[in-house]
């Protein structure tokens, strides 16, 4: 069988129609996937990668647990205090960011869900990439280089933050309902099966890390 050197082998590098099945299997998540109900987003958002850009590199992971937190009912969820300067991003367009600091050195990551003026968010707990689990969501921002900075960053413009769909999501079977974490304050708000995690990923013990 007669082969190609490398010299000889055609380059794809540039090759349109592989950039396009590239673009396709990397999808930067829109609007409309965030602007639906809080537990249906949060449910979808485990197996999709949260990306990170910081001076032309890239990193990459998988999202494997969430926590969600619906509307000004919920005792758990800082909007339950009202609007404030610092919950506003809560009220506005789904899409963006929430980012805020916690025991003053850690920061969490937070999607706005549902619809503007109506405070919901989904905070990522634990992503896997190349390094393995990053387990609790200070850790995931610090590895990630996520800060203040990005708070209100629209993570639909696939720039500095986003989160793509690659095509591959968990089985309903294979994704876990716990209690959330970090918020017993919250009474029997507290007790809401609104934490997800794909079960196959083996959990760590960790301390809690209040959420919003």
């Amino acid at each position: 069988m007669c082969r190609l050197t490398l010299a000889q082998q055609p380059d794809t590098t540039f090759d349109p129609l592989i950039t396009k099945m590239r673009a396709e299997s990397h999808r930067v998540l829109p609007v409309s996937f965030y602007a639906r109900r809080t537990l249906t987003v949060a449910r979808d958002l485990l197996g999709k990668h949260l990306v990170r850009e910081i001076s032309g590199t890239t990193r990459t992971g998988r999202i494997v647990e969430v926590e969600a937190y619906v509307g000004p009912h919920d005792r758990a969820c800082h909007a339950y205090k009202g609007r404030t300067k610092r919950t506003e991003v809560l009220f506005r367009s789904p899409g963006l960011a929430y980012v805020y600091l916690i025991y003053g050195m850690y920061h969490c990551l937070n999607v706005v869900t549902e619809q503007l003026d109506y405070p919901a968010a989904v905070l990522i707990r634990a992503v896997e990439d190349e390094t393995g689990l990053i387990d609790g969501p200070g850790r995931v921002c610090r590895a990630y280089g996520i800060d203040l900075t990005l708070n209100y960053h629209d993570l639909t413009t696939g720039q500095k933050l986003w989160l793509e769909d690659r095509g591959k999501r968990p089985p309903r079977s294979q994704i876990g309902s716990f209690p959330r974490i970090g918020v017993d304050y919250a009474g029997k708000w507290a007790a809401r099966p609104w934490r997800f995690r794909i079960a196959s990923v083996r959990q760590k013990i960790r301390k809690p890390q209040v959420a919003p």
